[in-house]
């Protein structure tokens, strides 16, 4: 079976953040035209014990080393200044169910808005813009994701046989208008991305810096899409969200455990005559989260004595992402695309990557193209200048588009 891949135009879209949790949240992002997909804030199938006072970001100026004065601070309270965020968030507090009828109610009744004829790439067909991807971050044990994606699967044949033109037409007995008929049309297409890399959850480190770890995901991974071909379901791209990665060690882990995916498939290979191709299960990498164990301090009186850990953990350190991590996630981008490209064969096909780190602005996306992303997401982007950052980056684009 060929391995699904994301087909997101325009290739902008956000990554989990506070900003993505609520129905409305996501509403906003789905509505903006600059974007060509919306991500879901990362969930659970139980939800996060999410707590106020102990869950929360800051704004951060990384030329002065100051935080904002409030934490979860809006959009409309950043400063000039302010370039990044830092955060002692752990996941969403709503379960995955939640965000499964929020796209459902999505799908049903918001059709996406179509792009402006600039925004289209020369391959893309009328129909394909009409369609817009929701790619639904979830996390937990190998167990637990497996279970999420079968979840995600049977909404997507859902979706897809609601979309279908006998289903339609049945459905009533009247005659849908052409705008009815083209917005039931426009499929939904769903991706299911594994977020193995979040810093700030205590005593448990990132799967993603495991090698380990990560086949044992895999595997239960491949066990899950084995049980959904068997429903009948339709196969969703899948992803891995990586942490920052800051020696060869950690890349060569995470091309490993990928590679080993494909060395099972050629096992299954042997053993079932009817599979033809030895592939990675894996269709996307989002790289990278944010770096962890960074620290910043609020303002005193201008006595050192009076200063104290910005957030309220046990060391006062968090994840940082914005401006800083730019170079980082640059770094990783540009030897993960040189790596998977060197693997090709081996993983049986090229995996599309989602740079993520620090993309403020059209430059930011720009360096995040050329670093080797197909696609370029936002989260501290989001945060600070809120769901018109995506109109400004292309408007910054200019003629030279996408």
């Amino acid at each position: 079976m060929t391995i699904p891949k994301l087909n997101i135009h325009p290739p902008l879209i956000n990554t989990p953040c506070p900003a993505v949790t609520t129905l409305n949240d996501l509403l906003a992002l789905w509505n903006c035209p600059s974007t060509g997909a919306i991500t879901t804030r990362t969930s659970l199938l139980s939800g996060f014990p999410h707590d106020d006072t102990k869950n929360l970001y800051v704004f951060y100026d990384s030329s002065s080393h100051t935080v904002s004065s409030s934490t979860n601070p809006p959009p409309s309270s950043t400063t000039p200044a302010q370039n990044a965020t830092l955060n002692s968030l752990g996941y969403s507090p709503l379960p995955l169910q939640t965000y499964l009828d929020f796209i459902r109610t999505i799908a049903m009744s918001h059709p996406p808005p179509s792009p402006p004829n600039k925004c289209r790439s020369s391959s893309s067909s009328s129909s394909s813009s009409s369609n817009k991807t929701i790619i639904i971050s979830v996390t937990g044990s190998a167990k637990d994701v497996a279970k999420s994606y079968l979840h995600i699967a049977r909404l997507q044949s859902q979706l897809l046989l609601s979309s279908s033109p006998s289903t339609s037409s049945s459905s009533s007995s009247s005659s849908p208008t052409e705008e009815e008929q083209k917005n039931k049309l426009a499929t939904t297409n769903l991706a299911m991305e594994i977020n193995l890399s979040c810093p700030n959850i205590p005593h448990r480190p990132p799967p993603a810096y495991s090698r380990d770890a990560l086949i044992h995901y895999l595997d239960s991974l491949a066990g899950a899409i084995k049980a959904a071909k068997a429903e009948g379901l339709p196969r969703i791209p899948v992803g891995l969200k990586t942490p920052p990665y800051t020696y060869e060690t950690q890349f060569l882990g995470l091309m490993e455990a990928l590679e080993a995916s494909a060395a099972r498939k050629e096992k299954e290979k042997e053993e079932d005559e009817e599979e033809k191709e030895l592939e990675c299960p894996i269709s996307f990498i989002t790289a990278t989260n944010t770096l962890g164990s960074c620290l910043a301090f609020t303002e005193g009186d201008g006595d050192d004595s009076g200063l104290e850990g910005a957030l309220p953990t046990e060391l006062g350190t968090g994840g940082l992402a914005g401006a800083p991590l730019h170079p980082l996630a640059l770094g990783n981008v540009q030897t993960l695309r040189k790596m998977l490209d060197q693997s090709e064969e081996t993983l049986g096909h090229r995996m599309q990557i989602i740079g993520v780190g620090g993309v403020l602005d059209a430059q930011g996306y720009r360096r995040m193209r050329k670093a080797g992303a197909d696609m370029v997401g936002l989260a501290s982007g989001l945060l600070l200048k809120g769901v018109e950052v995506f109109g400004e980056i292309e408007k910054g684009l200019g003629e030279d588009g996408w």
